[in-house]
């Protein structure tokens, strides 16, 4: 398992960097939307929205609010894609009340239709303002492509890291209800790699000295965001007795599993984007 796990890893990061320096934005917002929309159907299944009629349904809804906002960002006159950056905001807004859910773990954990609502609502809460984030951090101009890639490198060595450091120092459980094997040194050793990884690439993307201890500032928040979006996802496969979200890559469970962590990081990597003026 762990060679195929390996493996997987050395053709999708290859793929994905390549995906996201060369394409032009248009084509990785459509790329994007496949693969979110691919996560979001395991989603459903963690909802408990077993059957394929109605998760297909749910899908083509979700897919036609992402067809309406690029019909409406293309109307912009001003090019300033304000309904982009608004459900981005939303985003982050989101998030910090899913925090709240992981304090109450118990929280819709039942099986009734009111905690499957929440759950379906929350799938796209979740979706869609990553997926408008990145298409705001990859539009943006002259770098925003060198960006994006830094802030999906950023995640990817915070959670090597915290697997390293967890193995080697891990003592305290950071959330033992949702997720056991999460220590507190495992969340030090991830922040630690992950700012590293993103103050060191920062200057090839435009940024200067001076605002590099911002750039940290930015990193530590979206690191902090992304274990959200990890044990948010951790919290729903609990819920259903689930090990993975699917079977869609070998080694690795489903594609869900690999970028929960990402829906809940790029929004807060968005904003804090606009905010260094990139």
């Amino acid at each position: 398992m762990t060679k195929t796990r390996v493996l997987a890893s050395l053709i999708m990061a290859p793929v994905a960097i390549a995906a996201v320096l060369l394409l032009s934005t248009p084509w990785i917002v459509a790329l994007s939307a496949v693969l979110f929309l691919a996560g979001l159907w395991e989603w459903f299944r963690l909802a408990e929205v077993e059957d394929g009629l109605s998760r297909g349904v749910l899908l083509l809804a979700n897919l036609l609010l992402m067809v309406a906002l690029v019909w409406a960002s293309s109307t912009d006159s001003s090019g300033s894609l304000v309904l982009f950056k608004l459900l981005t905001v939303a985003g982050v807004i989101w998030w910090l009340l899913a925090v709240l859910w992981l304090r109450h773990t118990g929280f819709a954990s039942d099986h009734d239709t009111h905690a499957r609502v929440i759950k379906l609502a929350a799938a796209t809460a979740s979706v869609i303002p990553a997926w408008c984030a990145l298409a705001l951090i990859h539009a943006g101009q002259p770098y925003g492509h060198r960006w994006l890639l830094i802030a999906l490198a950023m995640i990817w060595a915070a959670d090597s890291g915290a697997y390293f450091a967890g193995r080697r120092f891990g003592r305290r459980k950071l959330a033992p209800q949702i997720s056991p094997n999460k220590t507190v040194e495992g969340l030090a050793g991830g922040l630690l790699a992950g700012v590293l990884l993103a103050v060191l690439a920062a200057p090839l993307a435009g940024a200067e000295l001076a605002q590099l201890p911002l750039v940290a500032l930015v990193a530590v928040l979206t690191i902090l965001f992304s274990v959200v979006g990890d044990l948010y996802e951790s919290l729903l496969k609990r819920h259903v007795g689930a090990k993975d979200s699917g079977t869609m890559i070998p080694g690795h469970g489903g594609l869900l599993d690999r970028i929960d962590s990402v829906l809940a990081a790029l929004p807060v990597f968005a904003l804090g984007q606009i905010w260094l003026g990139f």
